[in-house]
C-alpha cells in the first residue's frame, strides 16, 4: 500500500515522530552535558594548533591581500605565485616585528613600573594611613573608629598569612609546576599553529575554491549563494571591527603615554598599557582600566589621581567623538543598548573573550533577526512599516535587504 504524503494522518504521524526524536535528542544532550563538555574540551585541545593557526592567518590575511595586490601590479600576473609567497613572508615579518617591538620596548618598561610599584606600595599604604589619621585629629570618634578598623584589618591579614597563605602558596606552586610541565605542549602548539597559518595564507585561494566546490556539490545553488553573502558579511563585520578597534586602542594608549609624561604622572608605561588594552572592550573598557590606575595613583598622591581622572575623561571624550568615529565609524550598526546587552551577556558566558567578540557577534545576530522580521512583514504586505522604520532610525547605507532566496529553475 502506497502512503499518500498529503494524508493528514500521515503528516500527523511524521510530525509526532520527528517531535519525539527531537525531544529524545534534547534529553540525551541535557542528561550527558558533563560528558559532552569533556569531549568538546578534549577535541578543542587536540585542535589547538589549528585554532592558533586560524587566528594568526585571519589576523594577517588583510595585510597579505593588500601586499599581494600591490606585488601583482609590480611583478605582473605571470608571477602571481611569487607575489603570493612574498606577501605571506612580508606579512609574517611585519607581525614578528610588532611582537618584537612590544617585547623590547613596552614590556620592559611595564615590568619596571610594576616592580617599582610593588616596592613602594607598602610604604604608600602606611603613609596614606598616617595622613588620614592626622587629618582626623579634630574628630576623635572617627579617628578611633579608623584605628579600630585598621587594627582589625592588620590582625586579619596576619591570621590570613598564617592560616591561608601557606596553603594558597603551595597550591600556586603546584599550579606553576603544572603550567611549566605544559609549557612544552603550548610551545609545540604555537609552532604548529605558525606552520598551519603559513599554509592557510599561502593556499587560501585553493582552499576557498575547494570550499566553494564542496558547497556547490552538496547544496542547491540558491543556498550556496546565500551562504556566500552571509559569510562575506560576517567576515567584514568581525575583521573591520577588530582591526579598527585595535588601531583605535593603540592610538589611545600612545596618547595616554604622552599625556602622562607631559603631566609628570608616575608609572606612565603601566598606566598607558592598562588604558590601551582595556579600551579594546567597547563602552566599559575605559572605566575598567581607569579605576585601578586611579587607585594606584591615589595611594601615592591624591593630586596625581585627580589629574589622571581629568585627563582620562578628556582622552575618552577625544576618542569617543573624534578618533573612534573616524577610525571605526558605525561599523556594527548597533545602538548603545544592544552593545551593553552584548557585553553583559557574552561577557557572562565567555568572560573577557566574550566582551571582545560579543559586539560583532551581536551585530551579526541582530542583522539576521532584523532581516527575518523584514521578510515576514513583506510577506504580510506591511512594507510601509519597514520604510517608516528605516527612514526614522537607519541611514540608507546601513540597510541590508531582507533574506530572499531566489528559486532557481531545475
Amino acid at each position: 500500500m502506497k502512503l499518500n504524503r498529503d494524508d493528514k494522518y500521515v503528516r500527523t504521524g511524521i510530525t509526532v515522530f520527528f517531535t519525539a526524536l527531537a525531544c529524545m535528542i534534547c534529553f540525551f544532550i541535557l542528561y550527558n552535558i558533563p560528558a559532552i563538555a569533556k569531549g568538546i574540551g578534549y577535541l578543542l585541545g587536540v585542535l589547538q594548533p589549528f585554532i592558533y593557526g586560524g587566528v594568526i592567518a585571519y589576523l594577517l590575511a588583510p595585510l597579505c591581500r593588500r601586499l599581494e595586490r600591490a606585488l601583482k601590479g609590480t611583478l605582473g600576473e605571470k608571477r602571481a605565485s611569487l607575489a603570493n609567497g612574498l606577501a605571506v613572508a612580508v606579512s609574517f615579518l611585519a607581525g614578528a616585528l610588532v611582537l618584537a617591538l612590544l617585547t623590547i620596548i613596552v614590556i620592559p618598561r611595564v615590568w619596571e613600573s610594576v616592580v617599582s610599584l610593588v616596592n613602594v606600595l607598602p610604604g604608600q599604604i602606611k603613609s596614606a594611613y598616617q595622613k588620614l589619621y592626622a587629618m582626623l585629629d579634630h574628630l576623635p570618634d572617627v579617628q578611633a573608629w579608623v584605628k579600630d578598623v585598621s587594627e582589625q584589618t592588620i590582625a586579619r591579614l596576619e591570621s590570613w598569612s598564617k592560616t591561608d597563605l601557606l596553603p594558597t602558596a603551595t597550591s600556586l606552586l603546584s599550579n606553576v609546576a603544572a603550567y611549566m610541565s605544559n609549557t612544552f605542549v603550548m610551545i609545540k602548539d604555537v609552532l604548529l599553529g605558525l606552520v598551519i597559518a603559513v599554509y592557510l595564507l599561502a593556499s587560501r585561494r585553493r582552499l576557498s575554491a575547494q570550499i566553494k566546490m564542496l558547497l556547490r556539490g552538496a547544496l542547491p545553488i540558491k543556498w550556496v549563494e546565500w551562504i556566500y553573502k552571509e559569510m562575506h558579511y560576517v567576515d567584514r563585520m568581525f575583521n573591520g571591527f577588530f582591526m579598527a578597534k585595535l588601531l583605535d586602542s593603540a592610538l589611545v594608549g600612545i596618547l595616554c603615554f604622552i599625556g602622562c609624561l607631559i603631566l609628570g604622572l608616575p608609572s606612565a608605561p603601566l598606566l598607558s598599557v592598562i588604558i590601551g588594552v582595556t579600551n579594546i572592550i567597547p563602552m566599559f573598557g575605559p572605566f575598567i582600566g581607569a579605576i585601578p590606575c586611579t587607585l594606584l595613583l591615589l595611594l601615592e598622591n591624591p593630586m596625581h589621581a585627580l589629574i589622571f581622572v581629568i585627563f582620562v575623561v578628556v582622552l575618552m571624550q577625544l576618542d569617543g567623538n573624534v578618533l573612534g568615529p573616524r577610525i571605526m565609524g558605525n561599523s556594527t550598526g548597533l545602538s548603545g543598548f544592544w552593545v551593553t546587552v552584548a557585553i553583559v551577556v557574552f561577557g557572562g558566558i565567555w568572560g573577557v573573550t566574550g566582551m571582545l567578540v560579543g559586539v560583532p557577534l551581536m551585530a551579526v545576530l541582530y542583522d539576521a533577526a532584523r532581516r527575518l522580521i523584514y521578510r515576514g512583514l513583506s510577506r504580510r504586505g506591511s512594507e510601509e512599516m519597514i520604510t517608516e522604520y528605516n527612514a526614522a532610525f537607519h541611514p540608507p547605507k546601513t540597510i541590508r535587504l531582507p533574506i530572499r532566496i531566489k528559486k532557481t529553475k531545475k
